[in-house]
């Protein structure tokens, strides 16, 4: 809390114009609180100016007068009271939350370049811990005999929200992909793992830093911040929401069978529910009645989709009740990165994320294909078309069909490019934004590339650049023609349409060799942009309410 003061002790009299019977002093802290403090009116009465009528005596206060003094000091104790609480429940809530650095050190991601507007994406790893180190989390979740093991990154999901905050993504990578791992010191044993290749929930091993940098280290997209929960968390969570609505085909009960051990025990009957706590976790792990870790991904991506509609639906962010029930809960349930590692932080988030229309918020899968190694448990990234979903998050591309299509028109309706002897263009040498040293001459040799396709105007500049993957940028200022002119500089070197960039400002055309393109003539194949690299995956759409889940067949019961 500030410091209040109570005015008048000590003090003259100030007249009545200057200060009535109580005087407001406002401090806010940073939980909002504010304090209120009346004034005791000063030391003497000025009810007639100077004492007339009563020559050398003191004019008794009326018991009206005292009666409102009165009311004025309860009413400000009253109110200081409250501030004062009000800053111990914002204090208490930010003890509750648990805090870990962002990265364990080998993400080597770059934040993207903001907009025109100046703003940038955002991009936060959800992680779903599957640890038993807890009585709670091991009534939960059973299997003791892996009490004291080191938790598993089960649930894995990146949110993304488009810089201009008209649209997110989620998308998931199933437990049981193979990625290389990188080296790690969990946080909290300081064990310290090398860095391998192996399945992506152990990447946990290491904290969730670690499992962020394996994800950048994956994607190349940077991420800003991640968010874990345990079992008990989502429990909480769900109870606390209030359900979500669930829905399956068949009848379903996930059990063990004699060749398949282990089961979320999810029973259902066909058909829509609202499902919340133990129910709610049960759906959230149930792999084998879906099928696959495929399925499951799909059964969580229709039960957060279906959270969001319920806060939506119950006003959650103006409903203070809800609210503060919502933040007590949340902050003993979660464990966060650093950087939004306050009650104040995290409200600043959900602030920014509740206008959001559901209908522009697209969850789905990464595309995959069965790991040569173990085709029957492990999976890969699929070639050319994860590749190309990890590009457009990076470029910030809505991953909704409808406004790819937009985008896709606009692009074509841009004005003629300058012929290439007309355009200026400045090559810069940013091979070394993978941390590994610059490939001496690159920027020199790539403009002789240029100059031998017909862009005569190129030249290098000393300037040192940073990109993992070549980029074509043009200034906000150059409008439709500048991009146009992008285009074919694109085109000439055989660089996707994604290279090319906007930025807020910029001297000109710049083409930034990346990290990507250390060596010769011929710049990185890349997927066709003409190929849909969400086809086949499982998605599902935030405003899409009829979907339903498909039971595998030994899980439905008559």
């Amino acid at each position: 809390m500030g410091r209040s003061s109570t005015p008048g002790e000590g003090t003259r009299p100030r007249p009545p114009h200057a200060r009535g019977a109580g005087e407001r002093h406002q401090d806010t802290d940073g939980a909002g609180a504010t304090a209120v403090v009346a004034g005791k009116g000063g030391g003497r009465s000025s009810g007639g100016g100077h004492r007339a009528g009563n020559r050398g005596g003191r004019r008794k206060p009326k018991k009206k007068h005292r009666v409102l003094r009165w009311l004025a000091f309860s009413v400000a104790f009253l109110i200081l009271g409250t501030g004062t609480a009000g800053y111990l429940w914002y204090q208490h809530l930010n003890s509750n939350l648990r805090k870990g650095e962002r990265s364990a050190g080998n993400s080597g991601a770059k934040k993207a370049t903001p907009n025109a507007e100046g703003q940038t994406p955002l991009n936060i790893l959800l992680i779903g811990s599957d640890s038993r180190n807890s009585k709670e989390n091991l009534k939960l979740g059973g299997a003791r005999d892996s009490v004291g093991a080191t938790p598993l990154a089960d649930v894995q999901m990146l949110l993304h929200v488009s810089a201009d905050r008209k649209n997110a993504s989620v998308v998931s990578i199933p437990r049981d992909t193979r990625v290389d791992i990188p080296a790690c010191e969990n946080p909290d044993t300081h064990e310290k793992y090398p860095a391998s290749n192996g399945i992506i929930n152990e990447s946990l091993r290491g904290g969730p830093g670690c499992t962020l940098d394996t994800w950048e280290q994956l994607t190349k997209v940077y991420i800003d911040h991640w968010m874990m929960v345990d079992f008990a968390g989502v429990v909480a969570m769900a109870d606390a929401v209030g359900g979500a609505e669930v829905c399956v085909k068949q009848d379903v009960y996930d059990l063990p069978k004699p060749k398949v051990p282990g089961g979320s025990y999810l029973r259902m009957k066909a058909g829509r529910h609202k499902i919340k706590g133990e129910q709610a976790l049960k759906w959230l792990r149930t792999r084998h009645a879906f099928e696959s870790d495929i399925g499951r991904s799909k059964a969580q991506h229709m039960y957060l989709n279906s959270v969001l509609r319920e806060l939506k639906s119950q006003n959650a962010f103006t409903d203070t009740g809800k609210l503060m029930n919502l933040a007590e809960t949340a902050t003993k349930s979660l464990q966060v990165s650093q950087e939004i590692g306050t009650v104040k932080k995290l409200f600043d988030l959900g602030m920014q994320l509740k206008n959001l229309p559901l209908d522009k918020m697209n969850m789905l899968t990464m595309p995959r294909i069965p790991d040569p190694e173990d085709p029957d448990a492990h999976v890969l990234p699929k070639p050319g078309a994860a590749d190309r979903l990890w590009a457009m998050l990076r470029e910030d591309q809505s991953l909704d069909p409808k406004d790819r299509a937009k985008a896709k028109k606009k692009a074509a309706a841009g004005p003629e490019a300058g012929a290439p002897a007309s355009i200026g263009i400045t090559v810069v040498n940013g091979t070394g934004a993978d941390g590994r040293a610059p490939t001496e001459g690159r920027a020199a040799a790539v403009r002789d590339l240029l100059k031998d396709k017909g862009f005569t105007e190129a030249d290098t500049t000393s300037d040192p650049g940073s990109a993992l993957t070549t980029e074509v940028t043009y200034p906000h200022s150059a409008g439709a023609q500048g991009k146009s002119d992008a285009l074919s500089v694109a085109k000439a070197l055989s660089l996707p349409t994604s290279a090319v960039k906007e930025t807020p400002s910029g001297a000109g055309l710049t083409l930034t060799v990346g990290s990507d393109w250390r060596t010769g003539a011929e710049a990185p194949k890349t997927v066709d942009d003409d190929s849909d690299p969400l086809e086949g995956t499982e998605s599902v759409n935030g405003a899409k309410t009829d979907d339903c889940m498909d039971v595998y067949w030994p899980y439905r019961t008559p």
